[in-house]
């Protein structure tokens, strides 16, 4: 996995239908992080991408 864009993210958590808090606590970050993430102040790490995808994907099933 590569590493997302700010706006990927947003668009990620929209379409999961959670709050930026419910994502950050999904992969067990700090709001302040997930916000820097979306705002494109700090890169989110692949792996903590890859959780979130598989966690995201799982609440949908």
């Amino acid at each position: 996995m590569t590493v997302p864009g700010s706006e990927e993210i947003k668009e990620a958590r929209q379409r999961a239908g959670l709050t930026q808090t419910q994502a950050a606590e999904l992969v067990h970050a700090k709001l302040r992080t997930w916000q820097d993430w979306e705002a494109g102040v700090a890169k989110m790490h692949a792996g903590l991408w890859e959780l979130f995808c598989i966690k995201t994907k799982k609440l949908a099933a």
